[in-house]
């Protein structure tokens, strides 16, 4: 990291989407403020809903916290600067704030990644060590591993960021994405740009590999231990646990697998194209993870139910009431 930094640039200048005609600028702004609006709204429901229901205090839930934090985070980071641009015409960004961006961008995706190894350790160890699970995997346990996965995710992030800053910039100020990320910016470095690329591509497969293997090797095991299982609906139910993780792992990983494997056999994509690749499998998760939360977990299914059935009398005794003391008036 022994680069000095002859910074000359202010500013970043965000483009977005390129070639994308003015007349589109207000429609897109408003689907990402939809967007942003699904995972705000979606994300912070699912950590007041685990918060306010203590029977949801069991590990599971907590993992799903903090899924949900790293969800609302990311789209706290990325959604605003995007969606002032389209609305307000305002594509500059501090040069200090877009690297802060930057590491808010890659910690919090490579946070992501941990807990969600964690969670396959969590229904590995519910469905082949069913007897062991309570006493081995407590709340202590997963806000321990939980905590790990942040700490060394920022860790390696803040070298990471310091490598890219330490790099002089004097040339362009154009970042061709909808947000400052490691690729866009030292893209834009006049010197030593392979060196600092090749490290923090080394860390990006750490954080996206390690995990997906362990999470394949997870759920290998899980079938197996699936397969023991005498009766058809015990093996059912068991497989029902797993649903909303499944889901939630193969929306993170598939379209990211699927990128990187396209690069590798040759298959480029165009540079918008690529560009909503990255949004679409980026955001989409984070807004669509609090419905599997709540349509696919039994526990939150119940309580919801459970909440709207009291409402539903709830209601139905004030308007008895009111219908009584019109009568009596009468």
């Amino acid at each position: 990291m022994s680069y000095n930094n002859g910074t000359r640039i202010n500013h970043f200048f965000i483009t977005g989407f390129p070639g994308l005609s003015a007349q589109y600028y207000v429609p897109v702004s408003l689907v990402l403020l939809i967007v942003f609006l699904a995972i705000a709204i979606g994300n912070i429901f699912i950590l007041a809903l685990v918060k306010c229901e203590r029977h949801l205090h069991k590990p599971t839930y907590l993992i799903f916290c903090h899924l949900a934090l790293t969800d609302l985070a990311f789209g706290t980071t990325t959604l605003p600067k995007i969606i002032s641009k389209y609305w307000f015409d305002d594509s500059l960004i501090e040069f200090h704030s877009c690297f802060f961006q930057m590491f808010l961008v890659h910690f919090l995706g490579a946070a992501h990644s941990l807990i969600l190894m964690v969670m396959a350790l969590d229904r590995l160890l519910a469905i082949s060590f069913p007897l062991r699970y309570s006493s081995a995997f407590t709340n202590k346990t997963v806000s321990i591993l939980c905590g790990l996965s942040w700490f060394i995710s920022m860790s390696w992030m803040v070298f990471i960021v310091i490598d890219a800053y330490t790099l002089p910039y004097c040339d362009s100020n154009i970042i061709v994405q909808c947000y400052c990320d490691h690729i866009g910016i030292t893209a834009l470095g006049c010197d030593k740009v392979r060196d600092v690329q090749v490290i923090a591509f080394g860390g990006a497969m750490f954080f996206l590999l390690v995990p997906l293997t362990f999470i394949i090797s997870s759920y290998f095991a899980i079938i197996v231990a699936v397969m023991r299982i005498s009766s058809h609906d015990g093996r059912m139910r068991a497989l029902s646990t797993c649903t909303p993780q499944l889901l939630i792992t193969l929306l993170y990983y598939l379209p990211r697998c699927f990128v990187y494997l396209a690069n590798n056999v040759g298959f480029t994509f165009s540079v918008p194209i690529r560009i909503l690749v990255v949004m679409l499998y980026s955001l989409i998760p984070a807004a669509v993870n609090p419905l599997i939360y709540c349509f696919k977990t039994k526990d939150i299914k119940e309580c919801l139910n459970k909440r709207y059935n009291r409402t539903k009398i709830h209601i139905g005794l004030r308007q008895q009431l009111h219908k009584n003391n019109c009568i009596s008036v009468n």
